[in-house]
Parts: C-alpha cells; sequence; structure tokens
C-alpha cells in the first residue's frame, strides 16, 4: 500500500501543518489553472499513477508551464501516459498542477523502519532533488533514533551539524522536520519520504521548507491508516483478474499476497513466507508464473481457495507445480497441504486432468500427515511427484524444480499427457 505525488501527499501533510506546494487536482478548471500560474509564475505538470511509481521525472513525464495553452498541452500529454519502472507498467488517469516553488536549496528527508539499526532511522541531506543512492555516504545523514521519543529536534540539528550544511537551513528543518514523525508514527507508515524539500526563501530571506514531492507506504495490517480519510481508489493497482481475486482474500486470517512475474511462466510457485519467497523468486527467474506469500497459518477454507484460484489461472500452462516454503513455527502444515490437494482433486474432476510435475518441499507442524494427504493425492491422480522434508537445502529442492521442468518442456510433458490419457 503505497501513495506517491503531491494530490494526496499535501492532504496528509497539513495534518501536521508541513508547509507544501499548492496543488490543483485532474479536475481542475482552466480559470483555476491559469490563477495558479500567475500566482507562482509557473506550474509543473505531473501524471497520477494508481499505487507508488517512481521515476517519472527521469522518464520525461514531469511537464512544465508558463502559459495556460502550454499547461493544457502538457495535460493532454500526460494525462493517460504509461511509464515503466524496472518490471512495471503503469497507466496514469489525470495529472496535477503543482505551484513552482523557486528555491536555491533541495533537501533529501526520509523516515524507515531500518532492519540494520533495529530502529526508526531518519535520512536527510541537504543534497535533495536527486536519487539518494547517486550521493556518495559522506553527505548523507543516517540516523536510528528511539521511538518511544521519536524524532527530536535536536537529532536533525545535530545531522545538519555532521553535514556541514548552511546555516541559514538549520533552524528551519529544525522546527518543521521533527512534525513529520507525528504523521509517520501516528497512522500506521512504514516509509516516508519527501524529495525534494524546497528552501523557499520570503521577504526578508528566511527559508521556509516546503514540500514539492511526497512518498509513502503504509502497513495493511495497522488499521490506523484508515483515520487518515484516503478513497479507496489511491491504494488500488492495476492487477490482474487473477491477483484481485486472490488479494480479496486479505482480509481474512493469513497471508495471500501474490503478483504475476511472468504471464507465460511454467512454474506455479505458491511459496509459504517472505524469506523462502525471495529465494525462490530470484532462482526461478522467468520460469515462475507468480511470486507469492500464502503463510500466516491460513485455515483449510481459505488455502482451498486461494489453491483454486491459482489453479483456475494457470495449472492449464503449468509443467511444474512447486508448494516450498521455509520450516514454520506456527503453520498447520496439514491443513494447509490437505487443502491444496483437495483443490487440486476437484480441478482434474471438474476439468479433466493435466500434465503437470509436483515438486514439495515444507517443514513444521503436522509435517507428515500433510504429505501423507499430499502423496495419496497425487498417486490417485497419477502425478509424479517429489516431496523434500524440513533437512533439505532449499536451494537444491529449486533446482530439483527447475531441472523438472526442463524435463517437462523436453518431452515429459507429452509422456505425462499419453499416460494421462489427455487428447
Amino acid at each position: 500500500m503505497q501513495v506517491t505525488g503531491m494530490l494526496y501527499g499535501a492532504r496528509m501533510l497539513r495534518f501536521v501543518g508541513f508547509p507544501t506546494s499548492e496543488v490543483l487536482g485532474p479536475a481542475a478548471s482552466e480559470d483555476e489553472i491559469r490563477a495558479l500560474i500567475e500566482k507562482h509564475g509557473e506550474a509543473i505538470i505531473k501524471p497520477v499513477f494508481k499505487g507508488g511509481v517512481g521515476k517519472k521525472g527521469k522518464a520525461g513525464l514531469v511537464g512544465r508551464a508558463k502559459d495556460l495553452k502550454s499547461a493544457l498541452k502538457e495535460k493532454e500529454r500526460l494525462y493517460f501516459v504509461e511509464h515503466r519502472h524496472g518490471n512495471q507498467i503503469a497507466k496514469a488517469n489525470g495529472v496535477t498542477f503543482e505551484g513552482a516553488v523557486p528555491a536555491k536549496h533541495e533537501v533529501y528527508f526520509s523516515i524507515a523502519d531500518s532492519t540494520h539499526f533495529r530502529a526508526p532511522t531518519m535520512m536527510l541531506t541537504h543534497h535533495g532533488g536527486v536519487d539518494i543512492e547517486e550521493l556518495d555516504k559522506s553527505q548523507v545523514a543516517e540516523i536510528p533514533f528511539d521511538p518511544l521519543t521519536g524524532l527530536k529536534a535536536f537529532v536533525v540539528a545535530n545531522a545538519l551539524s555532521e553535514l556541514d550544511a548552511p546555516k541559514e537551513l538549520i533552524s528551519p528543518l529544525v522546527q518543521q522536520l521533527p512534525k513529520l514523525w507525528e504523521l509517520y508514527h501516528n497512522f500506521g507508515m512504514t516509509t516516508l519520504e519527501l524529495n525534494p524539500i524546497r528552501m523557499r526563501p520570503d521577504r526578508q530571506g528566511r527559508l521556509t521548507p516546503v514540500a514539492c514531492d511526497f512518498k509513502c507506504g503504509f502497513d495493511r495490517d495497522d488499521p490506523r491508516w484508515q483515520r487518515l480519510d484516503l478513497p479507496a481508489h489511491v491504494f488500488a493497482v492495476d492487477h490482474s483478474d487473477f491477483e484481485q481475486e486472490i488479494n480479496q482474500l486479505r482480509t481474512y486470517q493469513g497471508q495471500s499476497d501474490v503478483y504475476v512475474i511472468n504471464a507465460k511462466g511454467t512454474i506455479l510457485a505458491p511459496t509459504f513466507g517472505g524469506g523462502a519467497n525471495s529465494l525462490v523468486t530470484q532462482m526461478l527467474g522467468d520460469d515462475a508464473i507468480i511470486s507469492s506469500d500464502f503463510g500466516g497459518n491460513p485455515p483449510y477454507e481459505k488455502m482451498k481457495e486461494v489453491a483454486r484460484i491459482c489453479f483456475k489461472h494457470w495449472l492449464k500452462q503449468t509443467n511444474v507445480l512447486f508448494i516450498i516454503g521455509g520450516k514454520s513455527n506456527n503453520t498447520d502444515i496439514f491443513e494447509t497441504f490437505r487443502a491444496m490437494a483437495d483443490a487440486l482433486r476437484e480441478h482434474f474432476s471438474r476439468l479433466g486432468p493435466s500434465p503437470v510435475y509436483v515438486v514439495i518441499g515444507r517443514g513444521g507442524p503436522n509435517l507428515v500427515r500433510g504429505m501423507s494427504a499430499m502423496r495419496d493425492t497425487m498417486e490417485a491422480l497419477g502425478l509424479p511427484y517429489r516431496i523434500f522434508g524440513f533437512d533439505s537445502d532449499m536451494s537444491e529442492v529449486v533446482h530439483y524444480a527447475r531441472r523438472a521442468n526442463e524435463w517437462m518442456q523436453s518431452g515429459g510433458r507429452e509422456q505425462l499427457a499419453a499416460r494421462l490419457r489427455i487428447g
């Protein structure tokens, strides 16, 4: 759950009184756009994407206009633009018009939960407006702080002093940046980033930090984000029908996080656990159809429904059904395996058999009973299978699944189809 851009970012920042650029949404009238340009001298036009999408500036998706005609032309160019970022393709639905903020200095600021420090951590530099990764480490302050006391003014002041920041920046930032901890902490955020914060001078030359771009992520299991009263479509992403069906189950016990990696892949890998998911996704590469985490001790009914949806969408093209996870602490292996076995049996009964090689690797409570349920089902359906226990190296299990996929691609699928009497 991510939000990017100032359309809703400015709204959230107003909760804590942090200054922002003036923003008009997609429904802004021509008179409002003209007034914005006259007031600020220039309008910045940015496309509005669902979810969190970055690198818009580098992709040439940020327009500038000093008159209404140019602003409307940029609106036409960007309103439904498509943007590729990594392996994601996003389509815009609207634009924002933001008043330009003249400034000599730009600041980068973020708060995130750090796995290195095991604490919330502030990142700050007065060399903002760029990718933070491009800066030398000596130019960036990365400061963990105590969540019980929060982000205090002295933490910001010390960081700016260590960075040898210009003196005129220190006082305004020390006054304003601690407000962002209140937003981060009170509304269930996992990340909060402002880049850039432009330091706008007033008539006396005193600088005011003004947020000009916004990004945040929420913990979807923390209900405090609902207090922001953001519309549901803010968190929507252009998911496939499969992803939408699976993610509707997210409100029940257990996880159902899933993402389609390659719609033409040949290994269907329902995975249990975040660590297993990272390893499996990386090692399978383009052979994997989905990246998933179905852990969290899901009950029988939910796991059966998840498996049913997976089989409905992907089993026809699947060479290897790869059920994999680490050694669980609390997930009942018998319940999850029994649910998946029953879903597979019902799929075959309803739609007929499918030539698929089943590879299983798991550990945890009721493991033997779960594996027995899987074994009985595979033998009843006439499917080749291989089961690995908790003492198996997961990377070796992944390699075995890949070799099984290669065998299926080199004639094994046809042999299995003939044995199952599939025309």
